[in-house]
């Protein structure tokens, strides 16, 4: 697995700007929307199961697991700048992710801040 599959987080292209901050050096908030938020809950198949039962005999980091993870939270990640979007948002603010187990048969994973629109201080 490269170290591209470890990662995550907007592309430059992005037209929201997503940062964990109260506010983005040079800008000002021109407009708060409120809380968006993307969510995505994914379940554990079998082989990632079983071969991560055999790993923690041995120890280790779990691959496989490691990279849903990742993907689960892209996903969630999108979903929240695609609500952010539709709200008329340039920004989100004091973004954060939660995660917990979704009835002992998955993961949630939520992706949350605050819509603003921002502009250059002037």
């Amino acid at each position: 697995m490269g170290i591209e599959e470890y990662g995550g987080g907007q592309t430059s292209q992005s037209d929201v700007l997503v940062v964990t901050t109260n506010d983005v050096p040079g800008y000002e908030v021109k407009q708060v929307i409120g809380e968006v938020f993307g969510l995505t809950v994914r379940s554990r198949h079998i082989g990632s199961q079983i071969g991560a039962g055999l790993k923690s005999l041995v120890g280790g980091e779990l691959k496989g697991l490691t990279k849903t993870l990742v993907e689960t939270r892209n996903q969630a990640m999108e979903r929240l700048i695609e609500q952010a979007r539709a709200r008329g948002a340039n920004a989100v603010l004091m973004f954060r992710f939660d995660v917990t187990e979704a009835a002992d048969v998955g993961t949630e994973v939520c992706a949350y801040g605050t819509a603003v629109v921002i502009a250059p201080r002037v």
